[in-house]
């Protein structure tokens, strides 16, 4: 995703050095993003989890569950995830490192262990972890990409289920195992599969970012697609209406 300044830009006027920079940046940005190796997002259509994966979860009791999704640039899954119905909160954060390295500025350094990530709270009467896979993998994200995703690169971005439950790993197992023998993917499946050690919740600023900057290029170009593709593969789980972090 693009770099987000944490601190007022500077209100001289005239081309000063920091809005030449800031400038080029900006030209280096676009030529990235609308270059014709940066595709927008295509989703894969995938079967439906195998009565093998259903099996590793048991029937549903309780009214919500979590569950932490890694897909590269958060901005994307959690717009996804919030027009999935079922889902009572979608939220953006971090994974996977310390609890003091978890600011966008260290994590964005690719260092810190974390990974961009979001919390999903579901209702597991309306919607089951099985659908929540299928929607990850086939529209979330591409799971095969290793520590990027799509202009995005560094292993902040890499493609990452945070478990806190067995049955849910093996589910994530079975569903991955089962996706890869069917090859519907062209290459194979790098998710990575990891006990959930903490998830904090990310910025203030980052938090409904596709449903606030719908005339961004990057939402425009790499996350408005996700849920279009969500509307388009699995109709019966979409939402128009996304349920927003307060």
């Amino acid at each position: 995703m693009p770099h987000l300044p944490t601190t007022p830009r500077s209100t001289a006027l005239g081309l000063t050095k920091s809005k030449l920079l800031l400038l080029a940046g900006a030209m280096v940005l676009a030529a990235l993003y609308f270059s014709p190796n940066a595709s927008a997002e295509k989703a894969t259509v995938l079967p439906a989890p195998s009565a093998a994966v259903l099996a590793a979860l048991p029937t549903a009791t309780k009214d919500r569950e979590t569950a932490v999704f890694a897909g590269g640039c958060f901005w994307g899954v959690q717009a996804v995830f919030q027009h999935t119905k079922g889902v009572l909160n979608a939220v953006s954060g971090y994974a996977g490192g310390s609890p003091a390295d978890a600011d966008y500025n260290r994590v964005s350094s690719g260092s810190t262990g974390h990974a961009e990530a979001v919390q999903v709270t579901y209702d597991p009467r309306q919607i089951s972890y099985a659908q929540l896979l299928q929607i990850y993998f086939s529209v979330a994200h591409d799971p095969t990409q290793l520590n990027r995703q799509g202009p995005d690169s560094g292993t902040q971005y890499r493609s990452a289920i945070f478990f806190q439950e067995p049955a849910h790993k093996a589910a994530a197992e079975r569903y991955v195992a089962q996706l890869d023998a069917a090859h519907v993917f062209p290459n194979k499946i790098v998710t990575q599969l990891n006990a959930l050690q903490g998830f904090y919740p990310a910025e203030g600023y980052h938090q409904n970012y596709a449903t606030l900057h719908p005339e961004s290029g990057y939402i425009a170009r790499f996350d408005l697609p996700k849920i279009a593709n969500l509307q388009k593969l699995m109709p019966a789980v979409y939402r128009a209406q996304p349920v927003l972090v307060p």
